[in-house]
C-alpha cells in the first residue's frame, strides 16, 4: 500500500467537517490486472445539496521542487483512477485534492487550466493549516 501523502489527514478532516463519512481509507480497486488505491472515499447521504453523493479523492501536496513533474504525477493517477471507477463503480464521482497554495501559483497557469479542463479532473482546494475544504471544482469533460 502507498504512503500517505503529508496532508492526508487535513484533508479527511476537512471532508469530515463537511459531513462526509469516510468510507474507504483508502480506497482499493482491481482493475485491467492492477491494483490501485485511492487516496480516500466518502459518502454524503443528507445534503440538500450532495444527497446520496460518493465520491472518491486523490490528495496531492504540491510542495516538492517541480510543480509540473507533480501534476505530471497527478494527472497521470487521476486519469487511471478515473478508468477505474467508471468500470467498477461509476456511480463515484473522483476528485483530486490540491492545497489552495498550488491552485493560486500552479493551476492558474494556461497549460494546467487546460489540462484539468480537457480531462474533466474534478478539483478539491483545501486549507492544509485549518484543515478545511477552500471550493469544490467539478469539470464538464468534453472528451467522453
Amino acid at each position: 500500500m502507498p504512503a500517505k501523502d503529508i496532508f492526508h489527514d487535513a484533508v479527511k478532516h476537512a471532508l469530515e467537517k463537511e459531513q462526509w463519512i469516510i468510507t474507504d481509507d483508502p480506497l482499493f480497486l482491481r482493475f485491467g490486472g492492477v491494483d490501485m488505491y485511492i487516496d480516500l472515499a466518502a459518502e454524503q447521504l443528507m445534503s440538500a445539496e450532495k444527497n446520496g453523493e460518493k465520491i472518491a479523492v486523490e490528495i496531492k501536496s504540491f510542495i516538492g521542487v517541480s510543480a509540473t513533474t507533480e501534476f505530471s504525477t497527478a494527472l497521470g493517477q487521476f486519469l487511471k483512477y478515473q478508468l477505474a471507477l467508471e468500470e467498477e463503480q461509476p456511480d463515484r464521482i473522483l476528485y483530486l485534492a490540491i492545497p489552495v497554495d498550488a491552485e493560486r501559483s500552479f493551476f492558474t497557469l494556461e497549460l494546467p487550466r487546460r489540462l484539468v479542463e480537457k480531462y474533466g479532473v474534478n478539483l478539491i482546494v483545501y486549507e492544509p493549516e485549518e484543515e478545511a475544504i477552500v471550493k469544490w471544482k467539478k469539470q464538464m469533460n468534453t472528451d467522453k
